[in-house]
């Protein structure tokens, strides 16, 4: 394998066999991805012949002395965030290829469920793929770049878009600005307010994923 590549844990396929689809996790800024790999058993309940991946962001955290982050938080403008995604994006992309094509199947078997920052990169990057993933799932994020989408998007695959009204680490406001971008764009866009929850995630937001999943894969 390439030393290069992006490492992390994994699960299943549970049922034994050769994986048919993908889902991929991406953690947010301080956790790892040991932190979303958790949530594989629950999905493989319904998915036992997916494989579960849950890559290490690339870097240390530049401003506490624990966990990794996609991209750095200071100067946190737009700008420096649209920079942060993109020059991520490479490492990300490169890692989904070599698993896909390891395991002999494409985007269309592909699901990324991202979390904070993470839910910026799968925004990103599966929004930027040659061809659509099955589909994106993105917590308590927002959509980076968005001034440049319209001319770089390839891929519009369904996407949910999760975040609570207390959030106050991503504000909540970043969830309607997505989905009005991505429908601007013709993209498949639900998005769904969690009352009263902060920077989480919660089991009704895992239950709209599982059955997002459900439908891609049933037709993929």
């Amino acid at each position: 394998m390439n030393e290069s590549l992006l490492g992390g844990p994994s699960f299943g396929p549970a049922s034994g066999g050769a994986p048919r689809q993908l889902v991929v996790f991406l953690h947010g800024r301080g956790a790892d991805g040991d932190d979303l790999i958790g949530l594989a058993p629950i999905f493989a309940k319904e998915f036992p012949d997916a494989l579960f991946l849950s890559p290490h962001a690339p870097q240390p955290c530049d401003d506490v002395p624990f966990g990794l982050q996609w991209f750095s938080r200071v100067d946190w403008v737009p700008e420096n965030i649209a920079a942060g995604v993109r020059g991520a994006a490479p490492a990300l992309d490169a890692f989904l290829d070599h698993h896909l094509a390891a395991h002999g199947l494409d985007d269309s078997n592909l699901a990324l469920f991202g979390f904070s920052q993470g839910c910026m990169m799968a925004l990103h990057v599966g929004l930027r793929r040659k061809a659509a993933p099955a589909a994106i799932l993105g917590f308590s994020g927002r959509l980076a770049a968005a001034e440049s989408l319209a001319a770089e998007i390839t891929a519009r695959p369904p996407v949910l878009l999760v975040h609570g009204d207390a959030d106050m680490v991503v504000p909540y406001e970043s969830l309607g600005v997505a989905e009005q971008a991505l429908k601007d764009l013709a993209v498949p866009v639900e998005a769904v307010t969690r009352p009263g929850m902060g920077h989480s995630l919660d089991d009704n937001g895992i239950r709209r994923a599982v059955a997002l999943l459900g439908q891609v894969f049933a037709t993929g």
